[in-house]
């Protein structure tokens, strides 16, 4: 995690002067907002890794001798095959569609977006998924 914090914090400080040159040169502020909200995101970012970094033990991406294989093993649990988050996000992009086309769309969006949230969270309580 070591790495990822120095990687933020270098890239925050090339936004920065990036943000500072594009604002001298372009005097476009929409432009120059967005690059100094970058870098306080990309400061946020790093800062946070580097925090988090202290309070860890060293992981295999932090010694320069070590091979893939030493980060092997279980990563995680994921979910298993589900379609809610599809039409959860063809419900988001109707929404944001409705706000180019008309606002008559968030009719058709609304309810796909709410039924697709209530069937991801509930996927575990039924069907094969289901928790004995």
């Amino acid at each position: 995690m070591k790495i990822q914090g120095r990687m933020f914090i270098w890239l925050s400080v090339f936004i920065l002067a990036i943000a500072i040159l594009y604002g001298v040169w372009s005097k476009e502020p929409a432009g120059t907002t967005a690059l100094f909200m970058a870098f306080g995101l990309s400061v946020m970012v790093g800062f946070y890794l580097a925090f988090t970094a202290r309070r860890v033990d060293a992981m295999a991406q932090d010694d320069k001798e070590a091979d893939v294989a030493d980060e092997a093993g279980e990563v995680g649990f994921f979910s298993p095959h589900s379609w809610a988050p599809l039409f959860l996000a063809a419900g988001g992009a109707l929404a944001f569609l409705s706000v180019a086309i008309g606002w008559w769309l968030m009719y058709f969006s609304a309810p796909i977006i709410l039924v697709s949230i209530w069937a991801w969270v509930f996927e575990y309580y039924r069907g094969e998924n289901q928790n004995q």
